[in-house]
């Protein structure tokens, strides 16, 4: 780890971690709002993938958006990597408090994380849009539950959509209450692997009032003047904890 960050975590007794689409990609998870994740979308589906990604599409192109949704946010075989078993073991140490994420991958709770806030939801969920009942990842993969790339529920033969939250559609209140609160307790803030473009998810760095704010993103961010810690790096490496 950083012996920088390390000296803010050894002085630190309530940490937050608020993490992007840079803590997934050292998993070798794309992130579809990077230059190559647009210039696939367009050329393949012929729209941007905010555009495929959003309530509208998903109600007037269902077949187009799980096309694009199963080839491009689904990567079922993703493992955590160094980001997200440091962020553990410092939830294990009574340390890290809680993370507030961006991603949809359910990545964090793979690597042992308990407290995790999915602002923009999870792939791991799923439920009926017309009988309401639950079904994992699996099912919506299973093509003996798809009609062409939609996935149907066997029960009542709705729609199974991903708890997942497209654009147009509102952040869950509670998620975003709870993030809030965590973060307004906390004494260090981290955040990591994300250029903090995203609203009104990153909005939510304005609640902290701690003593640590640290900022690890390879490339630069509008926080990073604000900041007690910039690291332009690899967050995997950067927080890698030696046994």
């Amino acid at each position: 780890m950083d012996a920088r960050l390390k000296e803010i975590i050894d002085k630190s007794q309530n940490i937050v971690f608020f993490g992007g689409a840079g803590v997934s990609t050292e998993s070798n998870i794309p992130d579809f709002r990077s230059e190559q994740g647009l210039y696939h979308a367009k050329q393949v589906y012929g729209y941007a993938p905010e555009e495929i990604l959003s309530h509208t599409f998903f109600v007037q192109h269902t077949e187009t958006f799980f096309d694009y949704y199963k080839n491009n946010l689904i990567y079922p075989d993703a493992q955590p990597n160094q980001a997200h078993l440091a962020l553990a073991y410092l939830e294990q140490q009574g340390k890290l408090k809680a993370i507030v994420t961006q991603n949809i991958d359910g990545l964090h709770q793979k690597a042992g994380s308990r407290k995790v806030y999915e602002l923009h939801g999870s792939i791991l969920r799923n439920y009926c849009m017309d009988c309401g009942a639950a079904y994992d990842l699996d099912d919506t993969l299973d093509p003996a539950h798809c009609r062409g790339s939609i996935p149907i529920c066997p029960q009542c033969g709705g729609i199974i959509k991903p708890d997942v939250v497209l654009y147009e559609e509102a952040l869950d209140e509670d998620c975003m209450l709870g993030a809030i609160r965590a973060i307004e307790a906390a004494d260090t803030l981290i955040i990591g692997g994300t250029s903090l473009a995203v609203y009104p998810a990153a909005g939510l760095i304005r609640y902290f009032r701690g003593k640590h704010l640290v900022l690890i993103n390879k490339q630069p961010t509008p926080y990073d003047g604000k900041a007690d810690l910039v690291i332009h790096d690899a967050i995997g490496k950067v927080m890698e904890i030696e046994a």
